[in-house]
């Protein structure tokens, strides 16, 4: 039954039938509902505040549900489900990569989306990436968490892509352990990890060539077979 505290799940699809029968069916299995039919309602909305999740379509006219995926993970603390026709595994890792926090194809089950969504709820508060975190210092490199970036001793700036960021953020907290693939999907923001079998594997090679350790064997970001990777050398903190 909703309520004021019912969570509030926005839905974004330029397509009305698909956006108005899962705006109704989500407010009948309890939850507040808004919809927009593409990226600038859906600012509008969001502007707003009070969104708890949003439920965002890839493909749509003018700003991709991808671009507004990055912005919202980039600027605030709302969790966010793809929608997408495309189902290739490479699809699903680009979604992650955005920030997604989870990856559903279409035609989907509404039921089915309706355990994502609670599972998402009930995971993503205490999954959030902090930016209270800081810049901190690991090698030549400097991680700047609130700005995605990475800045060398020469003063080389290298832009990190939201899944970059997420990544590395982890390795610098776990630095000198080794996190598993699941673990480290899980601080990713990744809900499924079906959805999202090599999501890890692939931004950890796009990360370790940015930083210049995709030699044989890397130095910084090492493997360690069978359990997951772990990040060598000392981390500090930079005022």
């Amino acid at each position: 039954m909703r309520d004021a505290y019912s969570p509030l799940v926005l839905v974004v699809d330029d397509a009305r039938e698909i956006r108005d029968p899962l705006g109704s069916f989500l407010s009948r299995q309890g939850f507040r509902t808004r919809t927009a039919a593409n990226a600038a309602e859906a600012r509008q909305i969001l502007a707003e505040g009070g969104v708890n999740l949003a439920i965002i379509d890839i493909m749509m006219p003018g700003e991709s549900g991808l671009s507004l995926c990055t912005h919202l993970t980039q600027t605030s603390r709302v969790p966010v489900i793809l929608l997408s026709a495309c189902a290739e595994e490479t699809d699903r890792i680009r979604g992650l990569d955005h920030g997604a926090d989870d990856y559903v194809t279409k035609p989907f089950s509404p039921r089915e989306l309706i355990a994502r969504i609670r599972a998402v709820l009930r995971r993503v508060p205490a999954e959030q990436p902090s930016p209270a975190a800081g810049r901190r210092r690991f090698g030549r490199f400097v991680h700047d968490p609130t700005r995605s970036l990475l800045t060398d001793d020469s003063g080389q700036e290298i832009e990190l892509t939201t899944g970059e960021n997420r990544l590395l953020g982890a390795f610098l907290d776990h630095a000198g352990r080794t996190v598993s693939r699941a673990r480290l999907l899980e601080l990713m923001r990744g809900r499924s990890p079906r959805a999202y079998d090599r999501a890890v594997d692939n931004t950890v090679s796009r990360l370790r060539r940015k930083i210049g350790d995709d030699a044989k064997p890397a130095r910084v970001i090492v493997t360690e077979w069978g359990g997951g990777y772990r990040l060598v050398g000392t981390v500090e903190t930079v005022a």
